[in-house]
């Protein structure tokens, strides 16, 4: 079993960061969007969404083309530069309904209870400022709308994927339903399903996301 050294966990939270990992290739992610979004939305009545770590614009891409108006917020120019063509190439009517906004998402305020659905998936922060998104996020759902939270559930460092090695940036679905009021929320989904992947030396390995998936009470 091995894991990547520990990093400054600093890195990952800046513009600088991201800008030059997105500089460095043409594309860091697959281009399809996150097949949790799909299995969790794809029956869901259209409205306006928030993309929170939109990336290069896969999920509001697939939201879009739902028919949902969807705003995609990330830290990065460069993605939001790419996202924004790719929306371009989909089509005008998945550019006129896609918004590409540049945020600093640790201190960022999403506008308060505006959106029918706000998703955010593998958006990993440390503890205390991961539990101060994910309420912002809650606190842009609006009555009736869901909120979707997707990450690495923290047994993967059990295996050889190659996580980063700081547990604490790794999270449950219990750890984000706890940042949400009982009294108005209901929890849809709160599962730990898994999926096959390969480690860095290409050997295949099993590996979990943390899904949490609730509805603000009307």
């Amino acid at each position: 079993m091995t894991h990547e050294h520990t990093p400054d966990t600093t890195d990952f939270l800046s513009q600088e960061f991201w800008d030059e990992r997105y500089r460095s290739t043409t594309a860091v992610w697959s281009g399809n969007p996150n097949p949790r979004l799909v299995e969790q939305i794809a029956d869901v009545t259209t409205g306006g969404a928030l993309d929170v770590g939109s990336g290069e614009g896969a999920d509001a891409i697939w939201l879009a083309t739902r028919g949902w108006n969807v705003t995609g917020v990330d830290v990065s120019t460069v993605a939001l530069e790419r996202a924004a063509a790719r929306a371009a190439e989909a089509g005008s009517e998945i550019a006129d309904r896609t918004t590409w906004e540049q945020a600093d998402i640790v201190s960022w305020e999403p506008p308060a209870r505006r959106f029918d659905l706000v998703s955010a998936h593998f958006m990993h922060l440390p503890g205390p400022a991961r539990e101060s998104l994910h309420r912002r996020l809650a606190g842009a759902v609006r009555p009736g709308g869901r909120l979707l939270v997707v990450g690495h559930h923290p047994s993967d460092l059990e295996t050889s994927v190659g996580r980063p090695n700081v547990p604490d940036m790794l999270f449950t679905p219990e750890q984000v339903a706890a940042v949400l009021d009982p009294a108005e929320w209901e929890i849809l989904v709160s599962a730990v399903p898994s999926r096959e992947a390969l480690d860095p030396d290409g050997r295949p390995v099993t590996i979990h996301d943390a899904v949490l998936h609730a509805v603000r009470r009307a």
